[in-house]
């Protein structure tokens, strides 16, 4: 996301185009009155007290192209509404000065939705990716000018009347629930001192515990077990057979490296989202609809389109068996539903925040179901948390009190003893430190070697943390291999802020894109220098 750009130079006069939100009404007048310039681009769908400036007052003699098909998103263009927005905005600046165009450039939207053979008819006629995108800005363009095709607006508002009225997109029950969370932020009974105190009497760990984050290395064999049995050439009962066996292999390799507290690795998914994704109602799948994250990679996010709910468990059966090859504590490993939200094509008929209290609902079933089986450490990601967050500081409170109240959602009901975990990668911690301390999770991991310790300076400047937290000692996105000395230097750099007791040790983040040949050297010179700290400690004292 970007401040105002010029993206288009036009016969020697200047485009400006904004995007992604409101235009604030003085940078509007700035933006306006300036010289040289043949027209202003505007999103008008995220922007739409844009849309009053606009008509309160636009500059004579000059093109306004009207954001009006959503570019960050992937559904379909409501035609009649836009066409009479356009209409409306014609009468104001005359035949000939409006230009239909995007909301912004199509970079955030999946290419063709031609290419999805497989998805859901209904579900497909209510959605545009790039290529349709265009069509639409083609046929509102000719229908401005008087060449309205009837038949294309006849399909797209019976394709709107259809996700309208669909019962597979509203489920009473889950309405009910989402509506009853009004009036409680659903916080633990007890403090997290009192809980941390509890769960150490439970757990018994060392001072300075070491785990890991939750993914352990993909192999191709791995990934070819998985692809087979979706193509359905392997028998379930072949495919448990070949994930039991990762999973004991990986349980066992932590054993010997002794980390205290153990995961299973996730060798059964595919992505921390799509997973848990393919599990839930309100969610679809596309096989094609591939977007850009960054640099060359690129995910494929799942589509949510309806009321969320969890029709039965997703995790228990996987973490139940890694549980019983151990009697180490095994983390229950869950995606958190701000992050789930974040990195889907999100539902545009609700508030965002709606949505994510439907997926609290259902991954705090899925919790509840966890300690039930009596996995006593779970740990619900949060990875997304400060990408969602708005660029304009005036959003920012609103959007942090309801994905922290998201999160607490998840596991306000378990039992002290029962530890929460969360974890947070890749992004600037620093200015929403007191909106993480109010998630109450018990323990925090989070990234802190990749971006050179900048998260230890919050905690020099006097924040206290009184939960458990590990930032981050090694970085998992190189294939070098951190000596025992240089990760025993960073925990030592933590201790001069932290107190002992809350410290863990833990790499940066999932260890799925590392080879084995990488990770088990880091991971052993990372639990040596954790026993090198505890024999210092101990003898200090």
């Amino acid at each position: 996301m970007s401040p105002p750009s010029v993206y288009c130079v036009w016969s020697e006069r200047v485009l400006i185009g904004t995007y992604f939100s409101d235009v604030p009404a003085e940078a509007y007048k700035t933006l306006t009155s300036l010289k040289g310039v043949a027209g202003f681009g505007f999103d008008l769908v995220r922007g739409t007290k844009t849309l009053d400036l606009v008509n309160a007052g636009f500059p004579s003699g000059k093109y306004l192209f009207a954001g009006v098909v959503d570019g960050r998103n992937i559904w379909a263009n409501d035609l009649v509404v836009s066409l009479n927005t356009l209409k409306s905005l014609e009468d104001k600046l005359g035949k000939g000065n409006i230009v239909v165009s995007t909301s912004c450039s199509l970079l955030h939207t999946a290419v063709d939705l031609t290419n999805e053979t497989k998805l859901d008819k209904e579900i497909k006629s209510w959605l545009a990716f790039a290529a349709q995108k265009v069509q639409e800005v083609n046929a509102l363009a000719k229908a401005l000018s008087g060449e309205r095709d009837e038949a294309f607006f006849f399909s797209n508002a019976a394709a709107h009347s259809s996700r309208k009225f669909s019962p597979r997109v509203t489920n009473e029950n889950v309405q009910k629930a989402a509506a009853s969370l009004k009036g409680s932020d659903h916080r633990r009974a007890t403090n997290v001192s009192a809980r941390l105190d509890s769960q150490q009497r439970k757990l018994g760990l060392p001072v300075l515990p070491t785990t890991t984050i939750g993914s352990f290395p993909q192999t191709m064999d791995l990934r070819r077990v998985r692809r087979e049995f979706k193509a359905k050439k392997i028998s379930e009962d072949d495919y448990v057979k070949s994930i039991k066996e990762e999973i004991n292999k990986v349980v066992k390799l932590q054993e010997e490296l002794d980390i205290d507290v153990l995961v299973h690795g996730e060798p059964e998914r595919n992505d921390m989202v799509e997973y848990f994704g393919e599990q839930l109602s309100g969610f679809a799948f596309t096989v094609n609809g591939w977007v850009q994250s960054y640099g060359s990679r690129c995910v494929k996010p799942p589509i949510i389109y309806g009321d969320v709910s969890r029709p039965k468990a997703m995790t228990v059966f996987w973490s139940s068996m890694a549980q019983s090859m151990t009697k180490r504590p095994m983390k229950g490993m869950l995606t958190g539903p701000v992050t789930i939200l974040n990195w889907s094509f999100v539902r545009n008929d609700q508030p965002r925040s709606e949505t994510c209290y439907q997926i609290a609902l259902a991954i705090k079933d899925e919790v509840e179901d966890l300690e039930r089986a009596g996995i006593t450490v779970i740990q619900i990601d949060e990875a997304a948390l400060r990408e969602g967050l708005p660029l304009r500081k005036s959003e920012q409170a609103s959007y942090l009190e309801w994905a922290v109240h998201s999160f607490r959602i998840t596991n306000c009901s378990v039992e002290d003893t029962t530890q929460i975990h969360t974890h947070m990668c890749y992004s600037n911690f620093n200015d929403i430190i007191h909106s993480i301390i109010n998630m109450d999770a018990d323990v925090i991991t989070i990234e802190n070697s990749r971006s050179d310790e900048k998260l230890l300076s919050v905690f020099r400047e006097g924040v206290k943390y009184g939960a458990g937290i590990g930032p981050g000692v090694y970085d998992i996105h190189s294939p070098r291999i951190p000596s025992t000395e240089e990760i025993a230097d960073r925990i030592n750099k933590m201790l001069a802020v932290l107190e002992t007791n809350i410290l863990w040790v833990n790499p940066d983040c999932g260890l799925k894109t590392r080879k084995y040949t990488e990770v088990k050297p880091a991971l052993s010179n990372m639990v040596a220098a954790a026993k090198l700290l505890r024999t210092q400690l101990a003898r200090a004292k």
